[in-house]
């Protein structure tokens, strides 16, 4: 008896029960749903010998954290692979390079792998959205290369909810927030409570810059949202974003402390470290005070959970902890021999965050300058790298510079003209 997946794809496994486990696991990574975990797990029981389910499992169980445990599964389904099917071994080969940390090379096999099998939605994912293989590459241009390669697959996937939101997501990235909503309902109405679709949702109603709709919507979906999974840190941090924008301080405190600083958040160390040294900072922006206690036990967080540089986009975050929180020897690694995909703009982002702090506002300016042109090379959204877009409208308000700082927002961000969330805003 042959089985498959959901999306066609053939599966050596020994039953239909091992199968459909396998379905439901896939389709909570694709969704950030949680039980993925659970699901492929007892795939893997069931069939010791599932070797796509036990990648499946590890890729699980490194988005939920277990990094000792992925590597665990990922040897397994290795050390299986030989009786599988070649898109089966060429799947799990994928995610060896992944798991070795060899990003590049496991980017290279990705694509070349989905020439011959584009229906194979976990590859496709690994290269998709923000926080994917091109986004986190450091190359130029990776939002447009993002929206081509989904471009590229949508073809294959037809009315497929997943593939809806990965390309609506691409869109929203490159300036269609219109276009990505209406695509973005088209994948909610197939599946609800895909919260990937929710998220980019959130997205794309950020760049219009509808605050008031985006907190109604995402607030009532959250109210269902299992904490324990993927993106429920992230999801909040939305919430707490629109809320401090719109005047909510008691909201957006709430949505920190319960949800998205260390301790609250039960998701990956990546969003809780990102999401709140930008929710802190976003806030200091804006006028709110953040207390100085925050920011360092935020780089107490950060130091032990990213002790060395390599990731750019964390390393910017981290950089910003050190630098609110006068931790100057963590600071100092950002400083001296930035590593990872974007090191160089990571060192004068690092630079900038420490002139601020000393109220050096005209070489603060001079550092950020040349980042501004190629900051989407460190990845992430627009939404987060606009931390970098309000700091440097903030530094030519402090130089009296409102007059260029109006132009710099209308050619920049056009959207959040009249609206932008920075304490003294002129327009």
């Amino acid at each position: 008896m042959a089985f498959e997946d959901r999306y066609g794809n053939q599966l050596t496994c020994s039953s239909e029960e091992a199968a459909a486990a396998y379905r439901e696991g896939i389709d909570h990574l694709l969704g950030a749903t949680y039980g993925a975990v659970e699901a492929l797990s007892k795939a893997t029981e069931i069939d010791p010998g599932f070797a796509i389910a036990q990648a499946g499992l590890a890729r699980a169980l490194m988005m939920a954290g277990d990094m000792k445990s992925a590597k665990e599964a990922i040897t397994s389904a290795i050390n299986n692979r030989a009786t599988c099917s070649e898109r089966e071994q060429l799947h799990v080969q994928v995610f060896e390079q992944l798991f070795a940390n060899r990003a590049a090379e496991a980017r290279r096999l990705a694509e070349a792998h989905l020439i011959t099998f584009p229906r194979d939605a976990l590859i496709a994912q690994l290269c998709s959205g923000v926080f994917g293989l091109i986004a986190f590459s450091g190359c130029a241009a990776t939002e447009a290369q993002i929206r081509g390669f989904s471009s590229w697959l949508m073809p294959h996937y037809g009315d497929d909810w997943w593939m809806r939101g990965i390309h609506a997501v691409s869109l929203c990235e490159t300036g269609q927030p219109d276009k990505a909503l209406d695509l973005m309902e088209l994948s909610l109405e197939t599946n609800p409570r895909n919260a990937n679709g929710a998220h980019f949702k959130a997205h794309a109603l950020y760049e219009m810059n509808k605050p008031e709709a985006g907190l109604e919507y995402l607030s009532k979906w959250l109210t269902d949202y299992d904490k324990r999974s993927q993106l429920h840190g992230h999801l909040s941090w939305h919430v707490a974003l629109w809320s401090m924008g719109l005047g909510d301080k008691k909201t957006m405190w709430s949505m920190i402390d319960e949800n998205v600083g260390p301790g609250a958040s039960l998701g990956l160390p990546i969003n809780t470290a990102t999401d709140t040294a930008a929710i802190y900072y976003r806030a200091e922006l804006a006028g709110v005070e953040v207390a100085p206690e925050r920011w360092q036990k935020l780089s107490q967080y950060v130091a032990e959970k990213f002790p060395n540089p390599g990731q750019s986009f964390v390393d910017i975050h981290s950089a910003l902890s050190h630098a609110m929180a006068g931790n100057s020897a963590e600071l100092a690694k950002f400083l001296d021999q930035p590593k990872g995909f974007a090191g160089n703009l990571v060192r004068s982002i690092a630079e900038t965050w420490r002139l601020i702090v000393q109220q050096k506002w005209q070489e603060a300016l001079t550092a950020l300058t040349p980042v501004m042109s190629e900051h989407a090379k460190l990845g992430g959204s627009r939404a987060k790298r606009d931390m970098l877009e309000f700091t440097y409208l903030n530094l030519l308000l402090k130089l009296g510079k409102s007059s260029e700082a109006q132009r710099f927002i209308k050619t920049r961000r056009a959207a959040f003209t009249d609206s932008v969330p920075l304490a003294g805003w002129p327009g």
